[in-house]
């Protein structure tokens, strides 16, 4: 399933405590559709639209390339604010989605896990 040698890092929505596992290599957004969610709005992919917006309550990311500022002000940025599609778990990493992302999840945990396409 993964392409990374490690083991797979632990990622918690705060807002449902639903949690998945991610490669260290993977971007948070790809292994977020493994939740099954509907309406995860996925967008662009390479950090230009801006839909797929979080922000890092706890652990650590590493970014897979640049985010817009048109989206993620410096501001934002350091105060954890990213796109999920732009950055890979480097721990056990606690999220918060936000903006556009926001609607799938706010009605709590998800209640069917079937696995979505992600290609």
């Amino acid at each position: 399933m993964w392409n990374d040698t490690h083991p797979p890092l632990n990622v918690c929505v705060a807002q449902t405590g639903e949690t998945y596992a991610c490669a260290s290599g993977e971007s948070l957004l790809r292994g977020m559709l493994r939740l099954g969610r509907r309406g995860i709005p996925v967008g662009c992919v390479n950090g230009g639209c801006g839909v797929c917006k979080v922000r890092i309550v706890d652990g650590s990311v590493t970014t897979l390339g640049p985010i817009s500022r048109a989206h993620v002000s410096a501001d934002e940025e350091r105060a954890g604010v990213t796109l999920a599609c732009r950055v890979a778990p480097a721990s056990a990493v606690t999220l918060e989605v936000a903006g556009r992302l926001e609607r799938p999840f706010s009605r709590g945990p998800a209640t069917a896990t079937s696995p979505i396409s992600t290609q």
